[in-house]
């Protein structure tokens, strides 16, 4: 990184619209590709929003779906903080010496959408199991109604 703040990328097309600059092979403003603070914020919303629902809500079906939204804000969160501008596609063509991106968080990112997904059908077996003996989701009911 020079004095300026600016630092080497390759901006694509694809970049270009997102950041408003021309696609160039040069110095771009670091601070332009940089996470946005609203962005951010609206990724803690939705971690919150998923955590709020999931304490307040007394339906099952409910408190599974704010699970789900939780979950989601988490992984974005964490895309949020693995990306990173000047970072190439792991992907070796001849004659281009580049800064790769690690493939590992990925992967890792990638699990956990599979493990959540497993949690929800899981749960939502749990839910439906419920459903057949009680006439009701609400965790009260089903509280008052099997406490001796």
């Amino acid at each position: 990184m020079n004095a300026l703040g600016a630092i080497p990328v390759l901006m694509t097309t694809e970049l270009s619209w997102l950041t408003g600059l021309t696609p160039v092979f040069g110095l771009a403003d670091a601070s332009i590709l940089a996470p946005k603070p609203i962005l951010e914020a609206c990724i803690f919303a939705t971690v919150l929003i998923g955590f709020i629902g999931i304490i307040w809500k007394r339906n099952l079906m409910m408190k599974t779906l704010a699970m789900d939204v939780m979950s989601t804000g988490v992984i974005a969160f964490y895309v949020l903080v693995a990306a990173r501008p000047g970072l190439f596609t792991p992907i070796l063509i001849e004659g281009r010496d580049v800064d790769y991106a690690d493939p590992v968080p990925q992967a890792v990112i990638l699990t956990a959408i599979v493990i959540g997904f497993s949690i929800q059908a899981l749960m939502l077996v749990g839910v439906m199991k419920l459903s057949r003996d009680n006439p009701t989701l609400d965790t009260q009911e089903i509280e008052r109604s099997h406490t001796p």
